[in-house]
Formats: C-alpha cells, structure tokens, sequence
C-alpha cells in the first residue's frame, strides 16, 4: 500500500475523479457477453415461432385458446383481488392499529412466501380432499357418513387456483404496502379526521390512494409469479396460457405451436412489466413528497382487537400453516420415505445447481453493475435493464427457449464435427445439467443485480477516486475498497438466488436430463402419480429452505428501522 507523508505530494489526476466514459475491451465483452446469453432464449424462441406448426393452430384456436385465454384472465384477475385484499388489509392493521400477537404477526405475514405455489396446490388438496383431515372434522361434526351427505368446495378448480395462490403470493403486496403506509404523513390523517372520516373511509379514500403505486408494484408481481406456475395449475385442473404451451409442445409434438403461443403471453407478460415500471416511476416521486411525520398507532380493545388479529392470523394459518402441517404430518406418518436414496440425491441435484447458478448470478452482476457505474455510455444502463429480462419471463417459456437455442448449436456442431473429423459429437449441451444451470442464472440473474445495485448505492464514487488519488490502481481500488464493501449485498444475492434456484420448477421439469430430479422435480413427479406423501420430506426440504429469504429480509427490515429510529 502506498504510504503519502506529505500532501503536497498528491498530484490528483482529473480522469481519476470521474467515470472515464469507456471500459477496457475484456469489460465490453463480459457485458455484452452477459446480455447476449440473457436474449437467446427469447431470440431463439422468436426464429422457432417462425417455422410451420403444421396445423396445430386450427385445433388451438377452436380448441385451446379460448378456454386458456379465459381462465389466464380469469386467475390473474382473482389473484390480483386477492393479493390486493389480503395485502394490503393486513398491511394496514399492523401500521396503523396496536392490537393482541400485532407484533408477531408483522413478521409472520412474510411466512407464506417460503411455500413455493404448486407445494400449496399439493399440500391444500390432501388436507381438503375427502380423506383429508378438513373434511374428516367436518363429517365429525356435522354427523355426517358419505360425501353425498354434506356440500363441500372442490380445491381442483379455477376459484381453487384463485385462493391457493393468492394465499402463498400475498406477501408480495403487503411488504411494499406496509412500508408505504408506515412512512405516510400523520398529518394526511388528521385533516380526514377533523374532516369527518371514518376508520374504514380513512383506509379506503386517504390511504389507499396514498399507497396505490407501491400496492400496484406488488399485485404486478404476484401476477407475474402466477403467469410463471405451472405445477399448481397442473395439479388443480386449471389450463392457462403457460400450461398450454407445456401442453402443445410434450403432448402435440408442435415446438413451433408452442413457441407461436409462447410469444402470444409474452405480450402479456411484458405489458405487466411495463405497468411495473410506471407503477415504480410514480412511487418515486410519491416518496419524496411525503413528509417525515409519522402516525401513532391506535390501541384496539375488545371485539375491534380480536377481529385485527384474527384477520392477521388467518393468511398466515392457510398460506403456511397448513402446507406445514400436512407436510409434517406425512413426514411423521411414511418416516420410510427418509431411506430413499433418491431423496438424497435428488437434494444434491439441487444443491449443486443452486450454487453454481449462485456464483454465476453474482459475477455476471457484478459485470453488469460494475459497467454501468464506472462507464458514461448509456448503453451499460441499458444492458443491466435487458439482463434482468429473465426474472419476468415464465420458467416454461425461458426453457423452451434456451432448449431451442442449445439444441440447434448441439445439431449445429455435430453436424460441422461430422463433415472435418466424421465424428457425431450428439447433444453436447442439451439434456446435461450445464443447460439446468443456465436457465436458472438466466432467470434469477435480476435478484443478482438488484442486490449489488443496492450495495453499490450505498458506495459514493469519491471512496473509489479517494484510492485511487492515494496511489491504488483501479483494480487495486476494485479489489480492496470497492468489493469488500459490496460483500455483504452481494452474499444476500447469492443467498437469494441459491434459495429460489432450489424451488425452481417450471424450466428444470423442461431442461433436465434423463434421470436427473432436483427437490422440486421429485415432489413434481411424486404429485403427479398421487403419491405426494412420499415427496413431503423434499417438499418440507425446500420450505425450510425457503424460510432463509424470509429471515433475511425480515433482518433487513429491523436494521432498516432501528437505524431510522436513532
């Protein structure tokens, strides 16, 4: 380290004080590298679309469309209410009101994201179905003998899909919710009051629109996790859009079809996404004109006090408690299961692919965020905004189109091997756990950059330029100030990306290879021959998993609010 005994010494270069406007050429490439990889699928999956799906269109059209079509609407429109209501409801309760477990439950709330949507569909429909332990107390209660005795909802159903999944998917809606209602002016209250507003008008006609952008963003999410399941509405008997792409494909034997259906709910998925994007423009400007006052909570008593909380527990108990449950239960009632080699090395499967995509994600992150930070060129910004394309495309449509893309290369190099060297080298990259693992980083490459864009933030470019006018290189700058401040964000990007590539389901089912199961392939498989009671271990696996985002981002919250109340 080089030492300064006089500052008179210091002789500060003028292009160490600001982004130099261009990087190195092995930067450029990484960049560009990096973007390349995250538009293939969804480049290859538009020159796939192009080629002739020899008629299946005509059955799809009278056949398959409208029906997908309908229910798609159907469930993103239920779900959206749904995670609204709930979200934001309970939101509301635990900022505004002080009330029995109200400090318990701000935290449980965030449970149900730990059970990812087709272990919900799993779970509800063994506790609701007839042999289930829902209808047994219900048969206990009421008398009855046989199903024809008593009405009971069917779970395998559209409003089925609807309640499961806004069960698991409503955090979504109530974290941003609850920061913006948290952070709103006291005095935004008062005037209402004075002004003659009641408890549920002051929620309805001041709070809400308050808080609207922030609630948007969630609901958009949510409605983007919806669009991205497959397991569930597979094993509730719902058809949507994505599952007909899977349909199409395996069961019709049209890749064209269902890369021509692929782009039709692109276009959906992306008009979420720019919603998204509007919605985020609008909260910005929304938090910085609010005003530092904050509200004091209001102590509920009685019945008021028993109604908050039960409205509070009720998500937590259906959205976690009971996939927990059941899961628990048969764990303890087939302990068999626990023997099962291929328990284990479906849980090495997972784990493997969990970490590599991990350490993909963070250095192809911190490529993109590094570019865009030390380059003036608006073309880095625009890269890091096209790398997280992955993260919004469904896991179906992002394998079949890296599965499109990597097959046609595989085909491609055999064919070039044959015709120099007569060897047939076959499906190099195609069915092996290389292509598992790149569909995870592509998809989860998002979380990656958002975490170490937030670490940068925190990183005024003056730290950087101070090293470097005291003698470090940029590299040495890089490699002793700058990355060691970013670990922290950056370990939360690995440690996201690990949890949701172990929970990953809908391209790993498409891209794995012959008798490869990650955890969330062998509870699939399990499911589908009705005997899930044999995966609940590996279900029980990925929800404790699970769970670790949820601590970390309860920590992050406590942190972030005792370092607001110093």
């Amino acid at each position: 380290m080089t030492t300064v005994k006089n500052p008179s010494e210091i002789k500060p270069s003028s292009r160490a004080l600001r982004p130099t406007g261009h990087l190195g050429k092995p930067w450029t490439i990484l960049v560009f590298l990096t973007v390349a990889f995250t538009l293939l699928p969804l480049l290859a999956l538009t020159w796939q679309a192009t080629g002739s799906s020899d008629g299946v269109w005509a059955h799809l059209i009278a056949n398959v469309l409208p029906q997908s079509l309908a229910v798609t609407f159907t469930l993103l429109i239920g779900v959206g209410l749904g995670t609204f209501i709930v979200g934001s409801g309970t939101a509301w309760l635990v900022s505004r009101y002080q009330f029995p477990l109200r400090n318990i439950l701000q935290w449980a709330l965030i449970l149900p994201l730990a059970v990812p949507t087709y272990i919900s569909a799993y779970t509800w429909t063994e506790f609701a179905g007839y042999t289930g332990p829902l209808q047994e107390w219900t048969r206990i209660l009421g008398g009855f003998e046989t199903s024809r005795d008593y009405w009971f909802p069917d779970i395998r159903s559209t409003t089925g899909a609807v309640l499961l999944i806004s069960l698991v998917l409503f955090p979504y809606v109530y974290l941003p919710s609850r920061l913006s209602f948290s952070v709103q002016s006291s005095n935004l209250f008062d005037v209402a009051r004075l002004l003659g507003a009641g408890p549920i008008r002051l929620f309805l006609r001041v709070a809400l629109p308050a808080a609207r952008p922030a609630i948007a963003i969630g609901v958009i999410l949510a409605l983007m996790e919806t669009m991205n399941d497959i397991g569930a509405v597979e094993h509730l008997g719902v058809r949507t859009l994505t599952f007909s792409v899977f349909d199409t494909w395996l069961n019709r034997s049209s890749l064209a079809g269902a890369a021509q259906l692929s782009l039709l709910l692109m276009v959906l998925v992306f008009g979420l996404m720019a919603m998204e994007r509007h919605m985020r423009s609008k909260q910005s400007y929304h938090g910085r004109s609010q005003s530092n006052a904050m509200q004091v909570r209001i102590s509920l008593t009685g019945a008021k006090a028993f109604t908050a909380c039960i409205t509070c527990l009720l998500p937590v108990l259906l959205g976690f408690g009971v996939p927990l449950f059941q899961l628990l239960h048969f764990t303890f009632a087939s302990p068999a299961q626990l023997g099962d080699t291929a328990l284990y090395s479906a849980a090495i499967n997972s784990i493997n692919v969990a970490v590599a995509s991990a350490l993909i994600c963070i250095l192809a992150a911190f490529v993109i965020v590094y570019a865009a930070r030390r380059s003036s060129s608006p073309l880095y910004i625009h890269a890091s905004q096209i790398s997280t394309l992955g993260y919004a495309v469904p896991g179906t449509i992002l394998g079949l189109g890296i599965l499109v893309a990597m097959t046609s290369f595989d085909n491609w190099l055999s064919s070039w091997m044959q015709s120099i060297f007569d060897i047939r080298t076959g499906l190099l990259i195609s069915g092996s756990l290389a292509i598992v693992i790149f569909a995870c980083s592509v998809r989860f490459l998002a979380i990656a950059i958002g975490n170490i864009e937030a670490g940068y933030a925190k990183i005024t470019p003056n730290i950087s330029e101070a090293a470097r006018t005291l003698g470090h290189s940029r590299a040495s700058a890089l490699w002793f100030v700058e990355l060691p401040m970013i670990s922290k964000a950056a370990g939360i990007a690995g440690v996201l990306v690990f949890v949701e590539s172990m929970k990953e389901l809908s391209a790993t089912l498409l891209l794995r290879p012959f008798n490869f199961d990650t955890l969330s392939t062998y509870v699939y498989t399990r499911a589908s021959r009705a005997v899930f009671e044999e995966a609940s271990v590996a279900a029980l696996m990925i929800v404790l998993i699970g769970l670790v985002p949820v601590y970390v981002l309860t920590t992050m919250i406590i942190s972030e609010q005792n370092a607001k109340s110093r």
